[in-house]
Order: C-alpha cells, then structure tokens, then sequence
C-alpha cells in the first residue's frame, strides 16, 4: 500500500511532475508484483481503427495493466468520477488519458465527449459493467456502448482480464486502502465483433439489449470459466 502522506504529499506536485512520479511509482508495482500473460494480441492487427475496446472489470489496476498490454493504441478510458475524489486512484488517473462519467445515469456531456473521442479518429476502452465485480465474476452489462458503437461505427474488441482480482484486491471500506499484491494477470484480446443488424419488426430496446448481451458473451468467451458469472453458457 502507498502510505497515505506520500500521498498527500503526491498531490501537491505540479500536474507533470506529478505524473512522472505516478508513472514510476506505479509502474514499479506492476514491475514487482504483477506477472503478465497476453493472448490474441495478433487480433490488434485485424482491425481498423478507432476501435471501442470493451473488457470485463476486476479491480483499479485494470486500467494501469491495460494501458502497458495496448501501450501502442493510445487509449482513452472511461472512468467513474469517484476515482476522481480518492487520493491514490488520482495518481493512476494521471498517466492515463480518462474521461470521466457519473455511474448509474444518462450522462450526455460524458458521452457526448466519448462519441467526439471516436470520431477524432482515437481508441477508446470502456468496462459495461460500470463497476469493479465484487466477486470476480461477470455481472449484467449496460447498454451505453451499443449507443456509443451505434453513434460512431466503431470496431468492437473483447478483451477479457483475469488475476487483478488478486493484484490489486477491492477494499470496500476505502480504495486509498487497497495494496499491491503478487499475482498472475491473463489478459487475453478477442477478434472484432460482427454486430448483426436489427432485424425487421424488432423492437429498439430488445435489439438493443440483444447487442449488449452479444458483446458480454463474447467477453465471457475470453475468460475462465469461474469468472463469466451470469453470461456463463
């Protein structure tokens, strides 16, 4: 765990340096204690960019793992404000391009700045369960990226990640508490999915929720079998 002044004391450095530390600090960790298999990065090469990268969500070292696994696409994430209000998730937030989003709600300016993103011609990665799993396993995806990919006509990529879980273990008492912890982290990229059309007379929010299902299974199908939770086949 990073101790709390160092912390604090992080806070007060200039926005650069601030993440020049970051970036060393927590690179470290990662260095030191998290042991990093890929899968499927060949499927990089099979897709046309801007992509909507979408990924199963464990733990708030997914993004610092990720970011090092698709160093090369230059990602933007999408991330709860929350993570803007805790001492220690604002120095990972500092070396890594976020845009923020409020859980639970139709946040229009968000998305708006999402759909720019894309359309920009940048990548971005969007975890559709909106929040970290509790108990490592799959839970109910959100529509918002059917919206996103139907607005913008980006490429979908399934990413499924699996051992931060134990890397960086959720505290729900307080997430400046977490710690670092020694463990292997499978991150393993499927290939683009091919997004069927709505079919005649099907109603909006079915196709919609017939999509958002599709996407998540095809995350499930990149996991062990004991994380797909309830996209389990």
């Amino acid at each position: 765990m990073i101790s709390p002044w160092m912390v604090k004391l992080m806070g007060h450095l200039p926005k650069g340096f601030l993440a020049y530390i970051s970036k060393k600090v927590l690179g470290g960790y990662l260095n030191r204690c998290a042991d990093i298999k890929v899968k499927g990065i060949e499927n990089l090469n099979e897709v046309e960019r801007p992509v909507i990268f979408i990924c199963n969500h464990l733990s708030n070292s997914d993004a610092l793992v990720l970011s090092r696994v698709l160093k090369s696409e230059n990602l933007t994430f999408v991330a709860g404000k929350k993570l803007n209000q805790n001492s220690l998730t604002q120095l990972g937030m500092c070396i890594t391009k976020t845009i923020d989003i409020k859980p639970n709600s139709a946040d229009k300016d968000a998305i708006s700045k999402i759909i720019k993103t894309v359309k920009n011609g940048d990548n971005i990665l969007i975890f559709p369960e909106g929040t970290r799993s509790r108990t490592a396993s799959l839970a109910k995806g959100r529509k918002g990226v059917v919206l996103i990919q139907k607005l913008t006509k980006a490429a979908i990529l399934p990413i499924g990640i699996s051992g931060t879980e134990k890397l960086l273990p959720i505290s729900d008492k307080d997430m400046a508490l977490e710690s670092f912890h020694n463990a292997e982290v499978n991150v393993n990229i499927g290939k683009q999915i091919d997004i069927p059309p709505q079919d005649k007379g099907e109603n909006k929010h079915v196709y919609e929720d017939r999509i958002s299902d599709l996407f998540m299974k095809k995350i499930a199908e990149l996991l062990p079998e004991q994380y797909r939770g309830v996209y389990k086949s």
